[in-house]
């Protein structure tokens, strides 16, 4: 290959080199020269109350509550869809209501009680939204089946599930790709009559 012959391939792999030779720490730089504010400053220790038990962690401030459920405590019922607020995978329930863990800083739950879809069960008995969507097949590819059931449960208790066209409408916020909104507004129907409501 002549020195004017560059492939991609090269390009990139030569930028990539020069990118990490660059991000490499300078052993020999003073301390005088070490930037302010360290990582510890951007740190504070955050009690959180999820499904019963306190976990109290050191979290960067900026930690949404989706990556620390999911990161920190190992609770990967809690789904990272969009990152962004817009399809509800990640839904669970702060002090009985149903929020966006990805719009939600861990900090700003700090002392209320959180839900997650892993605190929905009684031991090994099903909550009866869980079994109706399981009754009524309401789910596929099961991605966004916890956000749903954490979503269904909160539009039964705040009374919008008497009709097909309310369910719509307060499950809106949560998106199906593979399209199971049929199974799903009967499993929520079906859950809000055996419930009574």
């Amino acid at each position: 290959m002549s020195p004017i012959e560059i492939t991609r391939r090269a390009l990139l792999e030569g930028t990539a080199a020069t990118a990490m030779i660059t991000a490499l720490p300078d052993h020999g730089a003073s301390a005088q020269q070490t930037p302010t504010g360290g990582a510890g400053e951007s740190e504070l220790m955050v009690r959180l109350q999820i499904n019963g038990k306190t976990h109290s962690l050191d979290l960067d401030i900026r930690s949404t509550l989706v990556d620390t459920l999911r990161e920190r405590l190992g609770l990967t019922g809690t789904k990272k869809g969009c990152d962004r607020g817009e399809c509800g995978a990640c839904t669970v329930h702060i002090e009985g209501r149903r929020v966006l863990a990805c719009m939600t800083l861990a900090a700003a739950a700090e002392g209320k009680e959180i839900t997650t879809i892993e605190g929905l069960a009684d031991g090994d008995t099903l909550h009866p939204v869980q079994s109706a969507f399981i009754g009524h097949d309401a789910f596929q590819c099961g991605f966004c089946t916890s956000g749903q059931i954490m979503s269904a449960v909160a539009c039964i208790r705040e009374g919008h599930a008497g009709t097909e066209a309310d369910i719509r409408e307060f499950m809106s916020g949560n998106l199906c790709r593979c399209s199971a909104y049929p199974q799903i507004v009967a499993a929520v129907k079906s859950a809000a009559q055996i419930q009574g409501i």
